[in-house]
């Protein structure tokens, strides 16, 4: 026994970075003489992210084990410093990339170690490509690339500075054309300004003239109103001692009037006053009795006297009624009837309809799907919705925006969905109507026991179809 007869496959490709290293150092001896252009970095870090998925944690360096879990696009995302290290400074693990790309890209990789790169395929994914696999001249064709997309960004830059110079032009012309026309515009209303201005100075001069002959007249006029004023003061004087007599037997009279009024009027303000403190007084004893005994307003009192009559009402139907009816218990119109009883709730285990109804997508696409049919859901039906899913084993917040009319919670640590399940359907008041999605027996049992309506998780996937 050699050490590897148990897992052949294992033990060789253990064995092959040490082997394919050494004549990779050896042999070609090449290397790069300045960093790595950006875009050749770009797509060999994509290419290693992609590739990741395929090898085993032992395969991995310790560096990159965190991101084991990640989907190919949020490891070039978030790892992209820690790839790019590790398949500089880690041969096995290149070398490892090296192999997932010869399965991907054979025709590329053969015209590489062949020496003849197609000229067909972007340089980018050629450069990439040899820098994975370090056939003889790699180094030059990463130089290349590198040199061929500093040419393209410059080219990019002159069609980019070109354009943005055309553009000015454009606006320099079109600024200068409402300049012009901005010119005329005001030289117009300069012309009919002035005409205006000799129009206001003709009509100035006649005022003028109309202005002397006033007040010549006026002298006239103040001529004879001083004859008149003499005439009237002896008039005056005389008048004066009886309209004094007068006025104070007016303003005894008066004052007698507004005594009699104010006296009136402060009686009746006192009597409206304490009426309307009283009234007040009142008003608010009965609105904080009305707090402290927490009475409905009148108008949504819940019960009447003739409500306490023991009789059989009309339509009155609960959770449990609607299973008497003449549905099958896989049948989408159950669900639409016990949603539409007033005020249902409907709780949903989360990962028990998402691994019924499609188990192979990843958890965070399960996610999403099932919350964006309870949003249309909620919507269609008024219900209030929560779905609860299983979060004692998250090493992370999840990163999750709740749709609208839907709330998400996850179970805490030490807690299973199906508890939170079974604390959400007590914390309800009896005889609300609660509706649980779960297949779980256990689950149905328990929230039955605890007065809600369970139904299959297929049942939803059926009513989620139909959306």
């Amino acid at each position: 026994m050699d050490g590897t007869g148990g897992n052949p496959g294992r033990g060789e490709e253990a064995a092959a970075p040490e082997t394919a290293a050494a004549p990779e150092e050896s042999v070609h001896g090449e290397s790069l003489d300045r960093p790595l252009p950006e875009g050749v970095r770009h797509r060999v870090v994509a290419l290693a992210a992609e590739a990741f998925g395929g090898l085993t944690p032992a395969e991995l360096p310790a560096v990159l084990r965190p991101y084991a879990r990640f989907t190919p696009s949020r490891r070039a995302k978030f790892a992209a410093t820690a790839l790019a290290t590790a398949l500089e400074g880690d041969p096995s693990f290149r070398q490892r990339v090296g192999a997932r790309l010869r399965e991907a890209e054979p025709e590329l990789c053969e015209a590489l170690d062949a020496g003849t790169p197609p000229p067909a395929v972007d340089p980018l994914d050629v450069a990439a490509a040899a820098y994975l696999l370090r056939p003889a001249g790699w180094a030059k064709l990463v130089a290349a690339a590198g040199e061929e997309a500093q040419r393209v960004s410059a080219e990019r830059a002159g069609e980019e500075a070109q354009r943005e110079l055309r553009q000015l032009k454009a606006e320099l012309d079109e600024a200068r054309a409402q300049s012009r026309n901005e010119a005329v515009r005001v030289r117009t209303e300069l012309e009919a300004a002035r005409k205006e201005a000799e129009s206001l100075q003709r009509k100035l001069r006649s005022a003028a003239s109309d202005v002397k002959r006033a007040e010549a007249a006026l002298r006239k006029v103040e001529a004879e109103l001083d004859e008149t004023r003499a005439a009237a003061a002896a008039e005056k004087a005389s008048a004066d001692g009886e309209a004094r007599r007068l006025r104070a037997r007016l303003a005894e009279a008066e004052q007698a009037v507004e005594a009699s009024r104010r006296a009136a009027r402060e009686g009746r303000s006192t009597e409206d006053m304490r009426l309307r403190l009283l009234l007040d007084t009142v008003l608010d004893a009965a609105s904080g009795l009305r707090r402290e005994l927490a009475l409905p307003p009148r108008d949504t009192l819940g019960a009447r006297p003739a409500d306490t009559v023991d009789a059989v009402m009309p339509g009155a139907i609960s959770p449990k009624d609607i299973a008497r009816r003449a549905l099958s218990e896989d049948d989408p119109a159950l669900l639409d009837q016990l949603l539409a009883l007033p005020q249902s709730h409907l709780v949903v285990d989360g990962y028990n309809v998402t691994k019924t109804g499609y188990p192979a997508l990843p958890l965070e696409k399960q996610r999403l799907r099932l919350l964006g049919g309870l949003a249309v859901l909620a919507a269609q039906s008024g219900a209030e919705v929560t779905c609860v899913f299983d979060g004692a084993d998250l090493d992370a917040p999840v990163l999750l925006a709740p749709p609208r009319g839907v709330r998400v919670l996850f179970s805490k640590a030490g807690e299973t969905a199906d508890e939170l399940i079974r604390r959400l359907v007590r914390a309800e008041p009896p005889g609300r109507p609660i509706v649980v999605v779960s297949s779980d027996r256990e689950v149905a049992d328990g929230v039955a026991r605890a007065g809600a309506r369970p139904v299959a998780s297929t049942l939803l996937l059926k009513r989620l179809a139909r959306v």
